[in-house]
């Protein structure tokens, strides 16, 4: 058995190990969507996620798709940097077959990043591509950090902010979007996933924000047009639904995002291309 370490995530870093989980249970079923086989080795080392096995029942199956979609969405369109804004325990780095020359930089809290690191060490992970780790606080001067790093604003660049905004108060989250937006060359892509108001007020995730909040990552910030949103800093946009990415993938629809079920309430996932 992995130990347990010490430097466990605490606070919000623990939604990461409910993101690990949910990929964790996918590598058992046979038609997997993705392939991970460090989760659980990270859900381990991290003391499990049972404390919030609440709300991976509620959303497990939006993390499993919204991970899938986000893969293709990276790989879809090449670029020769990604960058991975609030990584957690993501393993995209090890688990996708990226193409020669890439470079991945994985941004997130110090003490996140050197939790991950031991744990990735004690199973022997070997990246698929050159991975640059930069310890920064995303409501920081992290672009500063990233550029000491090695990353180079003038190449194009594919940006992935995945389980993000909702945790940022609004003015965090557009500081983040003008520094990406600033950081990105002509061509670059961005993929995120945001909400709407009514899906932040849904009843169905009370107990999902109790719990959240139990552990101060409360929900901060929903859009109602994500379009309009990229459009003002000069991002081209498109939505997936997850209804089309439920049929795309031959699965249910999870039912925290059926509109049969919550009506207009939306978790947006958003594709964009850099035009300005």
């Amino acid at each position: 058995m992995k130990r347990v370490l010490q430097r466990t995530p605490v606070g919000v870093a623990r939604t990461a190990v409910l993101i690990a989980a949910a990929r964790a249970n996918e590598q058992g079923r046979l038609r997997r969507l993705f392939d991970d086989p460090l989760a659980a080795g990270l859900v381990e080392a991290a003391g499990s996620a049972s404390d919030l096995n609440g709300v991976r029942t509620l959303a497990g199956d939006h993390f499993v798709l919204r991970t899938r979609y986000f893969d293709d969405e990276l790989l879809g369109t090449p670029q020769p940097q990604v960058v991975i804004m609030a990584a957690g325990l993501d393993t995209r780095a090890f688990r996708l077959q990226w193409p020669p020359g890439t470079t991945l930089f994985e941004l997130d809290l110090p003490e996140l990043v050197e939790f991950k690191e031991d744990a990735l060490r004690d199973q022997l992970a070997q990246p698929a591509c050159e991975r640059v780790v930069v310890p920064c606080d995303l409501r920081d001067d992290w672009a500063t950090a990233l550029i000491g790093a090695g990353f180079d604003p003038k190449r194009p660049t594919a940006w992935l902010l995945e389980g993000l905004f909702m945790f940022l108060p609004p003015d965090a989250g557009e500081q983040v979007l003008y520094w990406v937006s600033a950081l990105s060359a002509r061509g670059s892509t961005l993929a995120l996933e945001h909400v709407n108001r009514a899906f932040r007020e849904l009843p169905q995730m009370k107990p999902v924000h109790q719990r959240f909040d139990a552990l101060d990552a409360r929900w901060l910030s929903d859009v109602e047009d994500p379009v309009e949103w990229l459009d003002g800093y000069g991002w081209h946009a498109t939505v997936t639904h997850q209804v089309d990415l439920a049929a795309r993938h031959d699965r249910a629809v999870p039912a925290i995002t059926d509109p049969r079920k919550v009506g207009d309430a939306r978790i947006w996932l958003a594709s964009a291309v850099r035009t300005a």
